[in-house]
């Protein structure tokens, strides 16, 4: 928090996210840049939430052959995320990036928010740059009314794994000071290339001082957040039970006459876990 209360702003390292969304989802180098960056908004966006249990989703939808990208956050920081097609990889930019923008097209993106209500809150904006950062920023500025810098970057290796990643977002605060905004708009340009920051070695800290240079502030938490995936074969059951003990039986009868094996099979979308339940233990979820 800056120490005159004009803004807040959260840095983020989320190297080992995006290596973990990798390694679960075998994306080519720009579906890692996209899906990668959506996580770390994500991440900061979700420690921003009060209590928890609270919980945060960005929905990218997009024309373009990436299609769609989810990104889940809790209260602390921790994410899981999935990309509709993981091996978009198309050609560069003139200057060298990867082409997030491209692989995403034009489309929409939504903020949900499960705050404990009796229905989420949730905003939806038209994409203005699809780089995800930009859009961002939009987000705050119309849905939420919050005049936002946010910069967001992945940088891929060579072997398709993760260099280096990271993101800042700052948020300003009813009544900042004019003094505080120009020196935030002043820094702002320096962190056009966040993932550089973090590849040559900065810290969260060094990379907060970046983004607040000229700036007092105050240091009110530290996280440690990782990609973590909460599913288990106990929601599968309920999702199961969920269908209706008909539906169910149906779906064995369907087995049965495609001379299959009588089983129901869940894989999880944001890590590929499988939970498979055969025909006498779904149905004695029923029983019970």
């Amino acid at each position: 928090m800056t120490r005159d209360g004009s803004a807040r702003a959260f840095v983020v390292d989320s190297r080992a996210i995006v290596n973990d969304a990798i390694k679960y989802h075998g994306t080519a180098p720009t579906a890692s840049a996209l899906l990668g960056r959506t996580l770390t908004a994500a991440s900061m966006m979700g420690t921003m939430l009060k209590d928890k249990g609270n919980s945060l989703t960005i929905n990218i939808r997009g024309d373009g052959p990436a299609r769609n990208v989810i990104a889940v956050s809790d209260y602390a920081g921790n994410v899981k995320g999935y990309i509709e097609n993981p091996l978009v990889d198309i050609p560069k930019k003139s200057n060298g990036k990867l082409d997030v923008s491209g692989a995403i097209g034009r489309g929409t993106l939504s903020v949900t928010k499960d705050i404990g209500l009796k229905e989420p809150y949730s905003g939806t904006i038209n994409l203005i740059s699809g780089e995800i950062a930009e859009d961002i920023t939009q987000y705050f500025a119309v849905s939420e009314q919050t005049p936002s810098l946010c910069a967001l970057g992945v940088l891929v290796d060579r072997d398709y794994s993760c260099l280096a990643a990271g993101g800042v977002l700052v948020s300003l605060l009813p009544l900042a000071s004019e003094e505080t905004i120009s020196a935030l708009e002043r820094n702002a340009s320096r962190l056009a290339n966040i993932s550089r920051l973090f590849a040559d070695g900065m810290s969260t800290l060094d990379v907060m001082n970046v983004a607040l240079d000229g700036i007092e502030y105050d240091i009110f938490d530290e996280l440690d957040v990782a990609y973590v995936c909460d599913c288990s074969k106990e929601r599968c059951a309920r999702a199961l039970i969920s269908l209706g003990r008909g539906e169910v039986e149906n779906i064995f009868a369907e087995c049965r006459a495609e001379n299959k094996p009588e089983e129901i099979q869940f894989e999880c979308h944001f890590c590929d876990k499988k939970y498979l339940f055969s025909k006498d233990e779904a149905l004695h979820l029923f029983d019970k």
